[in-house]
């Protein structure tokens, strides 16, 4: 009985556990997002110079601003994928301790960020998104900022890639034959072949998802 109550107790721990960094999660990733905006707002992305042909600072746009908002993306971005990082490790322990239907219905609504949204369903030889590691029939959980509970359209990779030209983007997924999710680290960027990652994914039907 009292074994059966300190489970009860670490679960319910690791339950508020989960669910307070899917807050933080949310609010990194709103923060994020106003920031890509500032950069929308002056059109430009995340590596575009700042001074014109003559050295001097660009007169067609807030450099402060966008300085400002690109510093800020990248330390976001970081302490996103680590918080993500965090929230994995927090369902994998919730779910090996779980003893009831209370707790898991607890991590419901942090399970939901975890849940693939989209397929890459073609990657061209050596293209980023090849010498990264990714492979065709790799599902997404995670692309950046993006995730099964924001995710509205594919407009929202193409944001994250086109502001991501260079720097470096965290991608997770879903593989065949594999038990845990894998990450990867993406660069956009030219290459020879089209487009900045060269692969193509699509929104994945709620009955094609693996589970």
């Amino acid at each position: 009985m009292k074994i059966d109550k300190m489970t009860a107790v670490l679960n319910y721990e690791m339950k508020n556990e989960v669910l307070n960094l899917m807050t933080e999660k949310n609010k990194i990733e709103a923060e994020i997002q106003q920031f890509y905006d500032v950069l929308s707002a002056n059109n430009i992305g995340m590596h575009e110079p700042l001074v014109d042909s003559e050295g001097f600072p660009r007169n067609d746009i807030d450099v402060y601003q966008v300085r400002t908002a690109r510093h800020r993306i990248i330390c976001l971005q970081n302490d996103h994928k680590s918080t993500m990082l965090k929230i994995e490790a927090g369902l994998h322990k919730l779910h090996a301790g779980n003893t009831g239907d209370s707790a898991a219905e607890g991590s419901s609504s942090a399970q939901l960020m975890l849940e693939p949204f989209a397929c890459i369903t073609l990657v061209s030889a050596g293209s980023p998104a090849d010498l990264c590691g990714l492979q065709a029939n790799d599902q997404l959980l995670e692309f950046g900022s993006v995730n099964k509970g924001n995710f509205k359209s594919m407009q929202d990779i193409a944001t994250v890639v086109r502001h991501s030209t260079g720097q470096m983007v965290n991608v997770t997924v879903k593989r065949k034959g594999r038990h845990s999710s894998l990450h990867f680290h993406l660069t956009p960027q030219p290459w020879s072949g089209q487009g900045l990652i060269g692969c193509k994914i699509d929104p994945l039907p709620v009955d094609a998802i693996e589970r």
